[in-house]
This record gives C-alpha cells, sequence and structure tokens, in this order.
C-alpha cells in the first residue's frame, strides 16, 4: 500500500530557506523533528512553524539560529526562549484563521510534518490527537512527510487522509505523548463550584486543558445532557460522557457528537477516542468559527487569563510586553458564546499568582496583549465571586471586579485605578 523509508531520507527533501510546518500538540512528529535536526550543517534559514507542541524542539537551540528560525502561532514552554534569544518569532492569530494563512500563502509551506495512525483496508490514515491547521498544511505544501505510528489513535472527523496524499512514510511504533494533571487546589476547587453553577443542563461546553477546566468538570456530575464543542479537551470529560452527562442531544452543531480540533491527556484518553464515532476531530476553521460555534444554544466558553483589569480588558497571552502563549482559540469562542442564544462567555481566573501578586489590575502591565477586549468580556470569575460585566458602565466594573480581587489588594486596586484618571 505505501513503502516505508528511514526518518533520514524522508527529510532530505527538506531544502534551506524552506518553510515547514509541523503537526501540534501531542501528534508532533518528535522522529522527523530529530532527523531535520541532525541536518542542521547542511541546511540554512529553514523556517519551523507551528503551535504549542509537546515534548522536545531541538531545532529551538539558539545555536543552531542559522539553520532554524521558528515561527510560533502559539508559544509553549519549549521555544519561549527563542524570542528573547532572536532565534524565533511569533505570529500573532486566531486559531479560527490560520489555516488562511497556508491556503492564501501569507505563510508558504514547503514541507508538513505529520503524524498518523496506521492506514487502513482502504488506505486511509488519521491525523489522530491533533487536527488544527495540519489539513491546510497537507493541501498547501509541496511535500507531506508522515511519520506513521502503530500507537497513534484513529480519531473520525476532518482528519481522515488517504495515502496518495502522502509523500513519504516513515514507520514507528512510539507512545503519544501525555499530559498528566495536578490536582486542583482548594482556590481552583472554588472557582470551580462558580463556573459549574453558572452551567444551565442542555448547555454545550468550551473549555481547555488544566486546573480549573478538570475542576468544573469535576463538579458537572448531576447536570444534564450537556455538549461538548471545543479546542481541545483532556481526561476530565470521560467519565462525564460514559456517565450520559456530556451526550451532545441538545447540540445544534453535530447533535449526538463530542467535536474538538485536537486533544491532550492520559493513555487512558488516546484509548477512548481510538475508534470512537462520539469524538469527531475537525479542521480549526470548522471548530472555531464564531458563526458556527454560536448556532449552539447555551454555548458556554470557559477561558483564562494572566491579568484582567478593572474596566475589563483580558491579557492572555503576555507577561506585560514578554509573549508568552498566544491568543489561539479565546476570542472565537468568547464572542461566539456571548452571542449564542442563552450562552455565557466566562473567564476565570485566581486572584492572585502563587507570589501573591494581584490578577486583577488598576491597568494592564505595560507592553501586555489585549486578547478579549472590554467590548467582549463578559463573565468574570475568581475564588470572591462572579461578576457580569456585560453592559455595565467603566464605574460599574472597577467596583464588581475590585469586590472578586483578593482583599489584600482591593484597596489599592480601587485607589490605583482612580489616581490615573
Amino acid at each position: 500500500m505505501y513503502k516505508s523509508v528511514s526518518a533520514e531520507e524522508a527529510v532530505k527533501i527538506i531544502k534551506s530557506n524552506d518553510k515547514v510546518y509541523l503537526q501540534a500538540a501531542a501528534a508532533v512528529p518528535q522522529l522527523l523533528i530529530k532527523a531535520m535536526t541532525n541536518r542542521h550543517e547542511e541546511l540554512r534559514n529553514v523556517e519551523v512553524c507551528h503551535l504549542h507542541i509537546e515534548g522536545e524542539a531541538p531545532y529551538a537551540n539558539p545555536e543552531l539560529k542559522d539553520s532554524f528560525h521558528v515561527n510560533s502561532f502559539f508559544i509553549g514552554k519549549n521555544v519561549r526562549h527563542t524570542l528573547k534569544a532572536g532565534n524565533g518569532s511569533y505570529t500573532p492569530v486566531f486559531l479560527s484563521e490560520l489555516p488562511l494563512i497556508f491556503k492564501r500563502n501569507i505563510v508558504d509551506l514547503q514541507v508538513a510534518l505529520i503524524h498518523v495512525s496506521v492506514p487502513d483496508r482502504h488506505g486511509y490514515c488519521s491525523l489522530g490527537v491533533s487536527v488544527e491547521a495540519t489539513l491546510a498544511a497537507i493541501e498547501n505544501a509541496d511535500h507531506v512527510i508522515a511519520q506513521v505510528n502503530e500507537q497513534m489513535p484513529r480519531t473520525l472527523g476532518d482528519g481522515i487522509i488517504h495515502v496518495s496524499e502522502i509523500d513519504a512514510f516513515v514507520e514507528c511504533d512510539e507512545p503519544i505523548p501525555t499530559l498528566i494533571q495536578n490536582e486542583s487546589t482548594e482556590i481552583e476547587n472554588k472557582i470551580g463550584d462558580y463556573v459549574a453553577n453558572l452551567i444551565e443542563d442542555e448547555s454545550t461546553l468550551q473549555m481547555g486543558i488544566g486546573a480549573i477546566p478538570n475542576a468544573v468538570l469535576s463538579r458537572l456530575g448531576n447536570h444534564k445532557n450537556l455538549g461538548l464543542h471545543t479546542e481541545m479537551f483532556s481526561d476530565g470529560v470521560i467519565d462525564l460522557i460514559l456517565d450520559d452527562v456530556i451526550n451532545g442531544n441538545y447540540k445544534n452543531v453535530g447533535p449526538g457528537r463530542s467535536l474538538a480540533t485536537f486533544l491532550m491527556g492520559s493513555k487512558r484518553l488516546y484509548d477512548f477516542v481510538d475508534d470512537n464515532p462520539f469524538i469527531e476531530l475537525r479542521s480549526c476553521d470548522f471548530v472555531n468559527d464564531v458563526s458556527v460555534i454560536r448556532q449552539n444554544k447555551r454555548m458556554v466558553a470557559i477561558n483564562s487569563a494572566i491579568e484582567v483589569d478593572v474596566t475589563g480588558q483580558v491579557c492572555a497571552d503576555s507577561i506585560g510586553a514578554k509573549m508568552y502563549s498566544g491568543v489561539g482559540g479565546q476570542i472565537d469562542f468568547i464572542r461566539a458564546a456571548s452571542i449564542s442564544e442563552g450562552g455565557k462567555a466566562i473567564i476565570a481566573l485566581p486572584s492572585v499568582t502563587k507570589k501573591g501578586i494581584s490578577r486583577i489590575v488598576p491597568s494592564l502591565k505595560p507592553g501586555a496583549g489585549v486578547v478579549t477586549t472590554r467590548s467582549h468580556v463578559h463573565y468574570v470569575v475568581t475564588e470572591y465571586g462572579v461578576v457580569n460585566l456585560y453592559g455595565k458602565t467603566i464605574k460599574e466594573r472597577v467596583k464588581a471586579l475590585v469586590e472578586i480581587a483578593h482583599p489584600d489588594h482591593r484597596e489599592a486596586i480601587d485607589r490605583n485605578y482612580y489616581e490615573m484618571l
């Protein structure tokens, strides 16, 4: 059906000055990455493009700056250092629009490195645990190289591609990177309680991966007929699906199915989604499309932030001017939930950092990016309560957000804001 080659042979197609896209998150093709990086002495100015990826990123070593430059569409810990070192850049883009960057040749891809399941008897592979913008990369790159993994789960939806769309195959039998969540803290559990109380039966949920989403999910066991239409999900949804809490019966988009564009978690999660028709992974320009998401009644979007100022501006991608992550899909889902019939857009965050610094602030740090604007923001939740800023004046917003800030900081936040006027 197909002829496999070594990773070293497959990546010989990559030339100096090429732009290379890596499939994201837990589907990152590590064998191909290592083989590409090993060619650093003969390659120059290769631009490596990707969203967040798990595992190692050896091409991001500043010592290889003449060979590789990292173009991050969402910055992960493994490449964050490149921005300061000078061998990396960040491209701000809504996840819903990332495929357009490839389709319109704004980023003209020469090579896509992907990670797929073993072909079925009809010759079709699955992109497994991450679809995101990979389909657009495949369609627009000159060459597609696939790492074919016996352990990659076969997920259904958009990410089914025929072997004829792939130029080179590298076989492997390796575990998919896992993400194990820590237990939620008391603060995160309080936030989870508040958020769970905002969620009505028959709602459709979007939430990310992390302690607060897990705390919310752990409190939904008595809810009924929830749906899942989310950018990504992890293990927290499994038991809710098995217990018929999440069944998708009242979704308007893909009723009776759960929809995402990528996922990360434990081996239990990967086994659960394998060949499971209830789980559909589709391209991010569909999953994150505001006009699609808003069709779900009672759409609930739950996102976090680095800091929120007292007028409602939400910074979620930088610490001051220092880029930390990316725009991602936050505003796609915040906007869609806001205009969904009965929908709720929620920003949930602890009131202070681990160092005790307030995350509700009089003004964002100099250079901080506004991901969700004060016009988009609705609910803000900390461990001290819930406020709904929609339709409120600036004065009303200041008062409301000060009340859910940490008590040690409330007076200073209020005073400092009015001193700036």
